[in-house]
């Protein structure tokens, strides 16, 4: 894609469907009169009178305990330097949508319209009654320092400027992590600094924290090295001057220990990382482009501990890790400041998490078999979703051990459990996804390409390495429609009815003809079908011309499984495929079966349904717990419609005893623990979180799915078909391109299982 193409695709992304990232949302009913008089007048004086006695009581009954500010005036933002607070608006509502993702924390975002710090300041203390807490963002050096220090000093709510503390609440706990592995010890180990801005000054003092010696550490900014003789340093650079008679980063790297990069990109030479002492620490923080490329790194020292501030890179230093975290824990207990105490707490709290066993949603995500703590994993990765149990408590406990605290938790497990519940509502899960795909993305036939949307789909599968498009259709079509979205790509495009095709063709349809001659199919009859995409697209994928395919965006299901079931089969052992509906729920991830295949299961079918289910959910890195709905309660009614549904959970109770599932039961019942426990208390699924449903038929499984996909506003990823012997998946008709893609994404991992599955038949044969 073009970079006049990247950035029309930003600018609709932030304009349409609505313009901007965040919105507000009601928490309360409002649909009566009687609500809105409780909402507003008269009802909204009661509040009002109470928090006028007594201040706090604004967190009772205000969102003001959940509500942070992401303030800024322009003047230092990402790389583009001072725009001005209109321009900032875009990355300081970016901001506010990743403290919602990762803490479930609310975000107004406000942009100053001035460059005085008196002026900011004056503005920030004004509107604070509103907030929680206040989250500086992207305000330009040294008046970032001042502020903060002055605002953390004149209000009583947390404030904390990312920039400065983020990067380095995340570096350090690498830093303690990777001096660990290095054998050495952070009071001996030699610094270097590259880069004299917020973040680097804040760096350097929480190394000091952690306990590194100012005298071991040189600091340099665009000049050169910062020594103590140079005229006219800033308090702040004067801090780290060195009386060190050097004046070049290649003279600061001989046998230095660490290296830290916060300044611009390819500033540091292979020459100078031989230079370097034994076991050197690089942390090329520099984005996009880090100081030295991370390839050309490792293959200069095999040695060496690095990061980066990159996603595709092994230790990615990222700030999501810190500022939603310490402002939930901050938030939670009400504290009055974020303090050193609790930045230190941060920082141990990820240095620890990072030396402890790794959920196998993690490995999924991040295609590990299995991460483990050393060079290359020094610390958490961004979507380990241990971090909100792990971080916010140790932070929430350093502020109540440091006296900040107004609002002390009392029950910390229940603490925990009600954070974990905060990750319900976002799609973490769908990120994981595709983050999973791009690790070995595969080779994916999309037998609709002469549609635009299917075909705006590969393009992102493309760009964004999730997938490696096949596209299949009228190639005059699809090459006018190519450039109308400037898709420039060197991608085969495959069209069956041309007669260039005819060689492919005759060797496909003798293949089927061989499988299929005696079931009534001719050879003629064979060759006449590979005209047709859908059966032309499954032999791609049959004889290996192709890792997975796409199709069903504009015909009717049915017609589309028809080829699919006749050239693809299913996996030994399953006689009937069948589908499941990932559904992004407020509660988490909900999988539905079965949604478009088998109308009226028997109960032999059902459990074989859970079961292939068992494995999908397996396949995201998640802990099946199934629960098979119907309109009665274990035995509560004797109709053929529950009795299969019980005669399905005994088979897999008897045979399968180790698996979480239970049945019959009302949906209220399977998504209800307290109502589950209370009325039967002899369920498997007591203390459990049901994340599939499998129903009695597929009247009730599509019109559920449907239903919450539209009412609910739940994103659907399906149906992810089950039990075939290669990843073929098929869309419902018309969906969005989202769905297309989140679906390709589905058919890479389906691909990746099936070959590491073969592989380790292969090996044991």
């Amino acid at each position: 894609m073009s970079e006049e193409s990247k950035r029309r695709e930003a600018l609709i992304y932030h304009a349409k469907p609505t313009p901007g990232k965040i919105k507000v949302v009601p928490t309360k009913k409002y649909a009566s009169q009687r609500d809105l008089s409780l909402a507003y007048s008269p009802g909204v004086a009661a509040p009002c009178l109470e928090i006028e006695k007594d201040k706090e009581t604004a967190y009772k009954y205000t969102a003001k305990g959940n509500l942070v500010a992401v303030i800024s005036n322009g003047t230092a933002v990402l790389g583009l330097g001072n725009i001005g607070p209109e321009a900032s608006k875009p990355v300081m509502e970016g901001k506010g949508l990743l403290f919602k993702i990762f803490a479930d924390i609310d975000v107004f975002d406000i942009e100053v319209g001035t460059e005085n710090v008196d002026e900011f300041i004056q503005t920030v203390k004004m509107i604070a009654p509103t907030f929680g807490g206040i989250n500086l963002e992207d305000i330009k050096a040294p008046e970032a320092f001042e502020i903060e220090r002055r605002l953390k000093e004149e209000l009583d709510i947390p404030v904390m400027h990312d920039d400065q503390h983020g990067t380095a609440i995340i570096s350090a706990a690498a830093l303690l992590n990777a001096v660990e592995l290095a054998g050495k010890k952070l009071d001996q180990v030699k610094i270097v600094i590259s880069g004299a801005g917020a973040a680097a000054i804040s760096c350097s003092r929480l190394y000091q924290a952690c306990g590194a010696k100012r005298e071991n550490m040189v600091m340099l900014d665009s000049k050169g090295v910062i020594r103590n003789d140079r005229d006219s340093l800033t308090s702040e650079k004067a801090e780290f001057a060195t009386h060190r008679k050097i004046d070049t980063l290649d003279e600061a790297m001989k046998d230095a220990d660490v290296f830290i990069g916060l300044s611009m990109a390819n500033i540091v030479s292979p020459e100078m990382l031989l230079a370097m002492a034994k076991n050197p620490i690089v942390f090329a923080m520099a984005n996009p482009d880090p100081e030295i490329k991370y390839d050309i790194a490792v293959a200069t020292r095999k040695d060496i501990i690095m990061a980066t501030g990159r996603s595709d890179h092994p230790n990615q230093v990222n700030n999501v890790l810190g500022f939603p975290f310490i402002f939930r824990g901050a938030l939670d207990v009400r504290a009055t400041k974020i303090n050193e105490a609790m930045k230190m707490a941060a920082v141990k709290a990820l240095a620890k998490l990072a030396k402890e066993p790794v959920p196998e949603q993690v490995n999924v995500a991040y295609g590990e078999t299995r991460l483990t703590f050393g060079k290359d994993y020094i610390i958490p990765k961004p979507f380990d979703p241990r971090l909100i149990a792990e971080v916010p408590p140790a932070v929430a406990k350093a502020a109540m051990e440091s006296g900040v605290a107004k609002h002390p938790i009392k029950d910390w497990n229940k603490y925990k459990d009600a954070l974990l519940e905060r990750l319900g509502s976002d799609n973490k899960l769908v990120r994981l996804l595709l983050n999973r795909a791009k690790l070995n993305p595969k080779r994916v036939v999309f037998a609709e390409a002469d549609q635009l949307d299917v075909l705006k789909a590969a393009q992102i599968v493309y760009e964004e390495g999730i997938a490696h498009p096949i596209l299949l259709g009228r190639k005059e079509t699809i090459e006018s429609l190519m450039a109308e979205i400037d898709f420039d790509a060197d991608i085969s495009i495959i069209d069956p009815k041309t007669e260039e095709e005819n060689e492919r063709k005759n060797k496909y349809a003798k293949v089927y003809w061989e499988q299929r001659k005696r079931r009534g199919v001719t050879y003629y009859s064979a060759q006449r079908l590979m005209r047709e995409r859908n059966y032309f697209a499954a032999m791609m994928v049959n004889e290996g011309d192709a890792d997975a395919l796409i199709s069903g965006y504009s015909r009717n299901y049915p017609t589309v499984v028809k080829p699919m079931l006749e050239l693809i089969g299913m996996i030994n052992g399953v006689t009937r495929a069948a589908t499941t509906n990932l559904m992004m729920t407020k509660r988490g991830p909900l999988f539905l079966s079965d949604t478009s295949i088998n109308i009226d299961p028997s109960a032999k079918d059902l459990a074989k349904i859970a079961q292939m289910t068992s494995k999908v959910i397996k396949m995201f890195g998640l802990d099946p717990v199934l629960a098979m709905v119907s309109y009665s309660n274990f035995g509560s009614s004797d109709n053929e419609k529950s009795s299969k549904i019980r005669e399905a959970v005994s088979y897999l109770h008897r045979h399968y005893p180790d698996m979480n599932v239970d049945g019959e039961l009302q949906t209220d019942f399977a998504l209800n623990d307290d109502m589950l426990r209370e009325r039967f208390p002899f369920s498997k699924l007591v203390g459990k979180k049901v994340n599939a449903l499998i129903f009695p038929n597929l009247d009730s499984a599509n019109i559920t799915y449907k239903l919450l996909k539209e009412l609910n506003e739940a994103d659907s990823i399906g149906p992810i078909m089950m039990g075939m012997k290669k990843p073929v998946h098929i869309l419902q008709l018309g969906a969005s391109v989202d769905e297309i893609v989140n679906m390709t994404a589905i058919a890479v991992i389906d691909a990746q299982h099936k070959e590491k599955w073969e592989l380790e038949n292969a090996a044991r044969k």
